[in-house]
């Protein structure tokens, strides 16, 4: 008998995500029961302190995991009995099985990430990158981009001890030197090939772009991973001078593909729920 699904995903302000129609829709073409319900941490008033009581809720009434996104993928580690190699590595995790009593920590963001610039950027160069955002999203994205060919990624972060140990983080996988903490923005720009966004600026509750306009140049291309809206205005900004972009949707069905394979032990049909994506982006 297949298996019964009964998911969630813990975040704030996460009344507009896809997520909940991915997995289900997946779940209904594979002829599963397959549930999967918001905790939205804004709506309910609440914070990434919440999480310890949340996560015990989720047991009790016998969820079979969750997906954790802004702001608690790196406050949710010490609350994890393990972690997968690759959460391990990363420092931050997207997602968490619920298995034999433990609850066990996993990152899809980076190897969703890693299928998206496969599959739209396999051709760029990648010599020297900027990267906006070191926080939980920005370290899968880092160990992707690495793992993709990156030379020199120089990342920029408000929290510049967050950047720091990020960097120590790449440094131990990937050697040291080919990342490094940004120092001034308009200079990287400015001998940089790629730009890769893994703030919340840009989404619908926090408008705007990470990068100044002038800043960018046409022979750059630009990559996001917020994706409500699926074009932010970083991405208009740089469609505007020619470049070429990626939108934050391949990231978030990717990631959706091996968080579904986790909770429900099934393939999932990767080109069926990016099509299922596109037409829920087309429909608005």
């Amino acid at each position: 008998m297949k298996p019964r699904v009964l998911a969630g995903l813990i975040g704030a302000g996460i009344q507009a995500s896809r997520t909940p129609a991915l997995h289900e829709q997946e779940g209904d073409a594979q002829g599963l029961r397959y549930l999967y319900r918001l905790i939205d941490l804004e709506a309910l008033r609440l914070d990434s302190h919440a999480l310890p009581d949340l996560l015990r809720a989720a047991e009790q009434m016998h969820f079979t995991g969750l997906n954790i996104t802004y702001p608690c993928k790196q406050a949710i580690l010490p609350l994890l009995d393990e972690l997968s190699d690759e959460a391990k590595g990363i420092g931050a995790v997207n997602t968490v099985v619920f298995k034999d009593g433990k609850r066990i920590g996993h990152n899809t963001d980076c190897l969703g990430f890693g299928e998206g610039f496969r599959r739209n950027f396999n051709d760029v160069p990648r010599q020297r990158v900027v990267q906006m955002g070191a926080g939980g999203a920005g370290a899968a994205v880092a160990h992707a981009l690495l793992a993709e060919g990156v030379e020199q990624l120089n990342i920029f972060d408000v929290d510049i001890t967050r950047a720091r140990e990020l960097v120590d983080n790449l440094a131990q996988h990937f050697g040291v030197g080919r990342a490094q903490v940004g120092g001034h923005l308009a200079n990287a720009m400015a001998e940089a090939q790629g730009l890769v966004n893994t703030t919340p600026m840009g989404m619908a509750k926090l408008p705007g772009t990470p990068v100044p306009a002038a800043l960018l140049h046409a022979g750059l291309w630009v990559a996001e991973i917020v994706y409500f809206p699926l074009e932010t205005q970083l991405l208009r900004d740089a469609r505007a001078l020619g470049c070429r972009t990626l939108d934050g949707g391949n990231m978030a069905v990717f990631q959706a593909v091996k968080a579904f394979e986790l909770f429900s032990g099934e393939a999932a049909d990767a080109d069926r729920m990016l099509a299922h994506f596109q037409s829920m982006n087309t429909s608005l």
